[in-house]
């Protein structure tokens, strides 16, 4: 079959136009598809069959709830009625009425939930790029705080690459928690993000500073704990900002596959030894410090080996994308300086986690992500990921017989409407590949179908998204069918910050074809 244009070659030309004026993968602007008349094309309509491709949580709520809440009102919009919006795994309770692909399969009896049945009180806190880690995913699935837990969210820096800020809201994290502590909760949980908010960033002095940071406030919310009675946990979900370059000198950007510490703090200096695990461990862990017997469910075990540590307070801190590196000249932690945290690894016992692939219920060596990495945390065993569930299906061939992604198909086809596909970039990512669209693609015999790019910029290479397109293209053309009709960076389009001016203009490129413009 002849080769005829999809509109990948010209959003490519587009990209590189974006790049010239200092645009990145990430933060990409809108860029829409307009015909020879200057019109837009494929645009989202009312009627039409649309498939959100993509698979998290977090990141996609407010997108969906743009096109699916009849009262929504972050922003103007016209409420489509008719539309039918297919989204790949539950990302929110709020959305469980709609048609879900791949339906969430919950944890049973997680951490936070044993807590809360012996009766003790517990805070759950973060910043908000990282605050559905230590609620939803940490929780199993589960959108509500159980009884006797409160959650805090302290806002993300807005307004300004993180790269330029890259303390984030650490201190503000570091306040609540250390006054949680004051309170007296029998256990507290936190998340550090800048390991893995910053790690994202090609900038090394950035990553450098952040390290610094990170390591400074742990020992400083360590030793405060400490003095409130509190036995400590510090541990991560994955590893990130410890490498610094790939093998071929360009800014290492993404998640990795090294394995994550785990020390133990007690302030009475009880003897223990420690012994090395994974992290579906560390909730046994917490509940034998707890005193408080683990659920069948939990699969993990305990990984005090030797010694007996326990206590009426806990508090366990999760260091987001914070492995252990070379240490070497690719080793940020190792190059910064991080003398309190190594004076923490000198001083209390510690051991080292599997954090990746298999150990956290992802493809076999495949590097961790922080949804996984939370849900194993606080699940105390290992649970299969969205990515391996949907490439079992891949592989099975089941994914083309979901019954989801067949009627919205098959309604499209009928009522001679359109199917639209929100597609994301990449080979790889926690929220997604571009296998499921192209899949999609083969299956939409009869319909046309547009797709939607959403431009990783994390899990990509910087620079890398015209390659990719053409890549795109090439796959299209081998269909035989299918259509690209615009294109925005995941910094707009995934917002998790609230901030719904960013995602007003994902939507408006989408569904009015407002954007810069090309052919």
């Amino acid at each position: 079959m002849d080769a005829i244009d999809r509109g990948g070659l010209a959003l490519a030309e587009a990209v590189k136009a974006a790049y010239a004026q200092g645009q990145t993968d990430y933060y990409l602007e809108p860029m829409v598809r307009v015909d020879e008349k200057g019109q837009p094309i494929g645009k989202i309509q009312n009627g039409d069959s649309v498939i959100f491709c993509c698979r998290r949580g977090e990141r996609e709520i407010e997108l969906t709830e743009a096109f699916t809440e009849p009262d929504f009102d972050k922003f103007e919009r016209v409420y489509m009625n008719e539309l039918e919006f297919v989204i790949m795994t539950m990302y929110h309770e709020k959305f469980k009425h709609l048609p879900i692909a791949f339906a969430l399969e919950k944890v049973q009896k997680p951490l936070a939930q044993i807590i809360s049945e012996a009766g003790l009180r517990q805070f759950h806190c973060a910043e908000s790029e990282k605050y559905a880690h230590v609620t939803f995913f940490f929780n199993g699935g589960e959108n509500q705080p159980f009884p006797g837990e409160d959650d805090v969210r302290v806002p993300s820096p807005k307004g300004i690459p993180f790269d330029q800020k890259p303390e984030l809201s650490l201190p503000e994290v570091a306040n609540k928690v250390m006054a949680s502590a004051d309170a007296g909760y029998d256990f507290i949980l936190t998340n550090f993000a800048n390991g893995d908010v910053i790690g994202h960033t090609a900038n090394k002095d950035a990553k450098l500073t952040a390290c610094h940071v990170i390591s400074e406030t742990v020992a400083k919310v360590v030793d405060y704990a400490k003095e409130k009675g509190y036995i400590v946990a510090v541990t991560a979900d994955h590893g990130n900002i410890e490498t610094l370059f790939t093998e071929t000198g360009k800014p290492h950007v993404a998640h990795t596959t090294n394995l994550v510490p785990f020390i133990l703090i007690d302030p009475q200096k009880r003897p223990v030894t420690l012994r090395d695990g994974m992290l579906g461990d560390v909730a046994p862990t917490i509940l034998q410090l707890l005193g408080l017997k683990a659920p069948d469910e939990m699969s993990g075990h305990s990984l005090i080996e030797n010694g007996t540590v326990n206590g009426k307070k806990v508090m366990l801190i999760i260091l987001d994308g914070w492995g252990f590196g070379s240490h070497d000249d690719n080793d940020a932690i190792f190059l910064a300086d991080t003398a309190a945290w190594d004076a923490l690894l000198r001083t209390w016992p510690n051991s080292k986690l599997r954090a990746s692939g298999e150990n956290v219920g992802l493809q076999a060596g495949k590097p961790g992500n922080s949804e996984a990495g939370h849900t194993n945390l606080g699940a105390g065993r290992v649970v299969a990921q969205d990515d391996v569930r949907m490439d079992n299906a891949i592989r099975s061939g089941s994914f083309k017989q979901n019954p989801v992604f067949l009627k919205a198909i098959d309604d499209a086809r009928q009522s001679g409407h359109d199917l639209h596909l929100i597609a994301y970039l990449t080979h790889k990512s926690s929220h997604g590949c571009i296998d499921y669209p192209l899949m999609l693609t083969e299956m939409a015999e009869g319909v046309n179908v547009w797709l939607h790019i959403i431009f990783d910029g994390r899990s990509t290479a910087p620079g890398s998204a015209p390659d990719l397109l053409k890549e795109l293209e090439d796959e299209l053309n081998r269909i035989g069918r299918g259509q690209i009709v615009d294109g925005v960076g995941r910094g707009v389009a995934l917002d998790r910050d609230g901030n719904y001016e960013k995602v007003r203009r994902a939507y408006d490129a989408m569904v009015l074809g407002k954007g810069t413009q090309y052919k």
